[in-house]
């Protein structure tokens, strides 16, 4: 039998927004910062870059202590120049990633 949830430890709406919304243009084939890379055969084809992205989103989001979102712009492009620089290898990320924004959990 599950536990009933506790409200207070529930992901903020303003979290929940923001995941939802990155997770939109990445399933769409429309993320603005992505026109001209064909990155939706990544989720048939190679599913573990889609994997890293979302890894990415959620080790540098951040929120404040009412748990809304700091700097989903910011965790967005982040994890987008991920997936540019996987689909185009003369893509170069301007400041390389931290051992920490890439760690799956």
């Amino acid at each position: 039998m599950e536990k009933p949830i506790n409200k207070n430890m529930r992901l903020s709406e303003s979290f929940s927004g923001a995941l939802r919304t990155f997770a939109y243009f990445m399933a769409s084939g429309t993320h603005d910062q992505l026109k001209g890379i064909d990155y939706l055969k990544l989720y048939g084809e190679e599913p573990s870059a889609i994997e890293q992205a979302f890894a990415i989103f959620a080790n540098v989001i951040a929120l404040d202590e009412n748990g809304e979102v700091l700097n989903a712009k910011h965790a967005e492009k982040r994890a987008v120049d991920y997936i540019r620089s996987y689909c185009d290898h003369t893509f170069k990320v301007e400041q390389p990633y931290e051992d920490w924004e890439l760690e799956l959990h």
